[in-house]
């Protein structure tokens, strides 16, 4: 498995970084890994089937990544730690403290909800997504596909250079992976035990989502009482378009968290 680990003389938590669909944990997190690793000791793992020099993995499942991530952890001798996750790295936060929740200090939840089935675009993918999974173990031509296929929609505001970036990341996963990490993603649901987290919670709420309405954001927010809100202005790849206030905001999360708030209270920070 890749990953980045970093650590700093100063470091308080260990901090895991979870990346979303189909892109790289550098891609997704790389703006805020200076100013992380001044407080943390930061692990930026690339998600099984995802980044560099990976085999495709057409039977991609979320709870088999909390085991990979733990299992990380076991090999760099690490107990506890904070998980921080984005979009679909999110869904493997939330199941890191419902399967090992011995091993979570706490949690931070970036473009987050407790499924991702809300508007009809998301119920549309989820009944296509086992055929999709199917066809990623059948069909060859999806070992060469890669995940830079599906487009960049949720970027609306960058330069060439940055597209190209975003372009040669995406690259590194294979559409097989993607398509069965869409199948896993349409299949996940907390709403039954989410509410039950016991350690700190911050909500990272991307104001201006695309792809994960901010309204269903603050409801995953709303089902875990004692949770920090902190809002960022910006689209789904906002960590692209605004990469400074995206690595400000998600420090602020990730300190919200480590400070370990009073429970039953409610914060919000814009």
């Amino acid at each position: 498995m890749a990953y980045r680990d970093s650590v700093s003389s100063s470091a308080d938590q260990p901090l895991m970084l979870l990346h979303g669909l189909g892109i790289t944990a550098d891609l997704n997190w790389g703006p805020a890994y200076a100013q992380l690793g001044e407080r943390f000791r930061v692990v930026a793992p690339a998600l099984p089937g995802h980044g560099r020099g990976v085999r495709p993995w057409p039977e991609f499942s979320l709870e088999r990544c909390a085991y990979h991530m733990v299992a990380l952890a076991d090999s760099l001798k690490i107990d506890t730690f904070i998980a921080c996750g984005y979009s679909m790295g999110s869904l493997v936060a939330q199941l890191l403290w419902r399967r090992h929740p011995d091993r979570i200090a706490g949690l931070v939840l970036g473009a987050a909800s407790r499924n991702f089935l809300g508007s009809p675009v998301e119920r549309l993918v989820s009944s296509l997504a086992p055929a999709f999974a199917v066809a990623a173990l059948a069909n060859p031509l999806l070992r060469t596909l890669r995940a830079d296929a599906l487009g960049f929609g949720y970027l609306t505001d960058v330069d060439d250079e940055s597209r190209s970036y975003v372009h040669a990341e995406m690259r590194h996963t294979s559409m097989s992976t993607v398509t069965a990490a869409m199948a896993a993603v349409a299949d996940f649901t907390s709403h039954k035990w989410i509410g039950d987290v016991d350690v700190p919670v911050s909500v990272l709420v991307t104001e201006r989502d695309s792809l994960v309405p901010p309204g269903r954001q603050m409801k995953l927010a709303d089902a875990i009482p004692h949770a920090i809100v902190i809002t960022v202005d910006g689209d789904h790849g906002v960590f692209v378009e605004s990469p400074t206030l995206f690595a400000r905001k998600v420090f602020e999360a990730c300190q919200a968290v480590n400070a370990d708030p009073p429970r039953n209270s409610r914060r919000i920070f814009r």
